[in-house]
């Protein structure tokens, strides 16, 4: 019998992303503060009702900020991620910097926890060059930042050489397990409409249309692998609002009631890795 596993993940990222931003403004910081102040207590009970188990991405800003929000991720039952300290994406840091914010984070993560955080999620989803050897160095079990499968981790390399002008040379595979991630299957783009001089993202976008592409995402993974994870992306200050919150509720019985197996995304990955262990 196929098990197919749904992986609810969320982004807590409050004001850090607007800091990064640069948006220090009082309303963009307001639109943070939506996320530990009133769409927290609504996503944690709804998780709580229906047994979910899910997967926290917190920035070391937001662990400093809102401890006791964070605590009450933790008390829950629910996995806490590394999601960076300052929400700069890595490919934006130098190497000592990226460094130094995996350990500033995750040592917030280990007097939290009593552990350090076995799964890292980059901010904005875009890795450095140096990311997948500080990951290794610092005892990470798997990554869930980049998008070259849908449904099926896979062993992250290491050392590609990209070029324009030559053919690609991809590096080896390491033993850091991708849990890939898409944009389709993020709120962030779907929903949340910002404006800055340089650009616009209009979000805002029917939620009872982007349910059925979330669901009809199931049912392939359902209908055409054995086994398989999909893995969906919440932020709590975008799917936190009203509406959304019921699609998110729809989501959830949706899934069930076609056989998904939730699941943490350190489990699933933890059961990628003994059903296809590194060989390397």
């Amino acid at each position: 019998m196929g098990k197919h596993i749904a992986c609810l993940t969320f982004d807590f990222d409050a004001i850090s992303g607007w800091i990064a931003r640069g948006m220090t403004s009082p309303t963009p910081i307001s639109r943070g503060e939506f996320g530990p102040n009133v769409a927290l207590p609504r996503i944690l009970s709804l998780l709580k009702a229906y047994g979910v188990p899910a997967s926290w991405y917190i920035p070391g800003h937001t662990l400093a900020t809102y401890p006791e929000q964070c605590r009450r991720i933790f008390e829950a039952g629910h996995e806490i991620g590394h999601h960076g300290w300052t929400h700069r994406p890595p490919a934006s840091l130098t190497r000592d910097e990226e460094a130094s914010e995996l350990v500033r984070a995750n040592d917030l993560i280990r007097r939290l926890t009593g552990q350090g955080a076995r799964g890292y999620r980059s901010p904005s989803w875009d890795l450095s060059a140096h990311s997948v050897d500080l990951l290794l160095e610092n005892g990470f079990l798997y990554d869930s930042s980049m998008m070259g499968d849908d449904y099926t981790p896979y062993r992250v390399r290491r050392s590609d050489v990209i070029t324009l002008e030559q053919p690609a040379v991809f590096g080896p595979e390491s033993r850091l397990i991708e849990m890939p991630i898409s944009w389709s299957l993020d709120d962030y783009p779907h929903f949340e409409f910002i404006r800055t001089p340089d650009w616009v993202l209009p979000g805002n976008m029917n939620a009872g249309l982007v349910l059925e592409n979330w669901v009809n995402d199931f049912a392939y993974l359902r209908d055409h692998l054995d086994w398989g994870v999909i893995t969906y992306t919440f932020h709590p200050f975008v799917i936190g609002r009203g509406h959304r919150m019921l699609v998110l509720e729809k989501l959830i019985r949706r899934l069930k009631d076609g056989g998904a197996v939730f699941m943490k995304l350190e489990d699933a990955a933890a059961d990628y890795a003994q059903r296809r262990p590194f060989a390397g």
